[in-house]
């Protein structure tokens, strides 16, 4: 935001991947009537052509979701407070304790400190550009941004590389995804299926998944069956029908999508009982508790990466407000999520991630706020494969850079850590860094890439026209 003493952040600008992009009504395209097969099309012909997904064998995350805080979380207002730095460090904000012993989190975290024995934090995140456009980039796809590429997000890769399951897509934004969750030089095929509505409004249903009124199913297959028809005599008079054999597989998507009372219901909150409302909270004008349970739903069925986006962290002014009045329905949601994805022994097969473009200054500024700060935030991780109930690496005693004694990570999605055992490790330039954990930080694959090595590491940025990757991993042992 725009400060009167000197703040010159505009705040942060999230365009959807498919910018102003509108839902248009199954039954309205020609005379066909079916055109959901515009959203998965988009404008495939624009970009390059994929060879399509490779099989992959899954590791014990079968399923993502992505919490985005944007704008930049204070890490001292969350995950990593100080109560023994000096005032002007420290805040306007109390602790609490939690489920780790000797560990607290901010006070406004009350009931995810309940939980915390099922997640870890990682309070050694370091990113490079207290940008919002350019971190965010670098948060979705693990690259610094280059005028010579456009690079896609991990829900594209995980798209890509996996594919739908259950007629169901393979990547959805809750309710929607910034222009840096895109498919980059991918076939927008792969983007993210936009809900269009937020699951927080009464009577919230998705466009597009249904049949309008008037259209039964025996009229759409009827739809169907003429449109392929009249592609087949189309193929026969092109000389070069690959385009036309492009259309057909987002009309298939379409059709399995529209036509699949399984896939539909999943888009649903329909049926939620009143206990999973009061599980995940309910705050008048703050919708993360639906969001949150909907997600749940969708990778129940099927999604492989659900993206979230709530609130605007972009605090330069009254960060004790701020936090106080948002906060504390994602505390309620987030433990809700966690609670209720154990319950239905969902956490283990589900990696959760808790991500913002980067943190906020050490110390408070005089519009009793905190500007941006990529030097050192966190992140918080829980189930598919990672350890539970762990803090790994930390910040100094201000909160202002990673704690020399322990390993640091870069910001990034493509590769998380994972380590069977905590000790020692050697950076490229030889020196001993320890992990701040008696452990590492998880018992499985975390994510859709990366090899194990079975050490950590930061690799040495990537040179050339593909912009620089500075990635952190710590793989397990295989």
């Amino acid at each position: 935001m725009n400060d009167p003493k000197g703040c010159n952040c505009p705040g942060p600008r999230y365009l959807t991947a498919f910018g102003r992009r509108s839902f248009i009504q199954v039954g309205m395209l020609s005379g066909l009537g079916l055109s959901l097969p515009q959203l998965f099309r988009a404008s495939a012909s624009t970009v390059l052509p994929s060879t399509g997904g490779v099989k992959r064998t899954e590791g014990p995350a079968k399923s993502v979701i992505q919490i985005i805080l944007p704008g930049g979380l204070a890490h001292q207002e969350s995950w990593d407070p100080k109560p023994e730095a000096p005032i002007e460090y420290r805040g306007p904000l109390g602790v609490i304790k939690t489920k780790i012993p000797g560990i607290v989190f901010s006070e406004n975290l009350s009931h995810t400190a309940q939980v915390a024995d099922k997640i870890t934090v990682v309070r050694s995140i370091t990113g490079r550009i207290p940008d919002h456009g350019q971190a965010t980039y670098q948060m979705f796809t693990g690259y610094l941004p280059t005028p010579a590429i456009l690079h896609p997000s991990v829900g594209a890769v995980v798209s890509n590389q996996f594919g739908p399951r259950n007629n169901l897509p393979a990547y959805v934004g809750v309710p929607n995804v910034p222009l840096a969750g895109g498919t980059g030089y991918m076939s927008s095929k792969f983007g993210a299926f936009e809900l269009g509505a937020d699951p927080g409004q009464k009577n919230f249903q998705v466009r597009d998944i249904s049949l309008p009124k008037g259209i039964t199913n025996e009229r759409f297959e009827r739809r169907r069956s003429a449109r392929e028809a009249l592609e087949d005599h189309f193929r026969e008079i092109e000389s070069n029908p690959t385009e036309l054999d492009a259309m057909g597989e987002f009309y298939q998507l379409a059709y399995k999508l529209i036509s699949s009372p399984q896939a539909r219901q999943a888009f649903s909150l329909d049926g939620e009982p009143e206990a999973m409302t009061q599980l995940y909270g309910e705050y008048k004008n703050l919708p993360i508790g639906r969001q949150l349970m909907l997600a749940r739903r969708l990778v129940e069925a099927g999604v492989r990466l659900v993206t979230v986006m709530y609130g605007g962290w972009d605090n330069h002014q009254r960060i004790k407000e701020a936090i106080n009045d948002g906060l504390p329905a994602f505390d309620h949601a987030f433990a809700g999520l966690i609670t209720d994805l154990d319950q239905r022994r969902l956490l283990d097969s589900t990696l959760v991630m808790v991500t913002s473009e980067f943190g906020r200054t050490p110390k408070v500024n005089e519009n009793a706020g905190r500007d941006h700060w990529a030097r050192v935030y966190s992140y918080a991780l829980a189930g598919g494969g990672v350890r539970r109930g762990q803090i790994y690496g930390a910040s100094n005693a201000t909160a202002s850079e990673p704690d020399p004694l322990c390993a640091n990570m870069s910001e990034t999605l493509y590769v998380t850590t994972i380590s069977e055992q905590g000790g020692k490790e050697k950076t490229r330039h030889g020196n001993d860094k320890r992990f701040c954990s008696a452990r590492g930080i998880g018992s499985g694959r975390i994510g859709f890439t990366g090899e194990h090595s079975g050490r950590a590491h930061r690799s040495a940025p990537e040179s050339g026209g593909g912009g620089s990757r500075e990635t952190a991993q710590v793989h397990r042992r295989v």
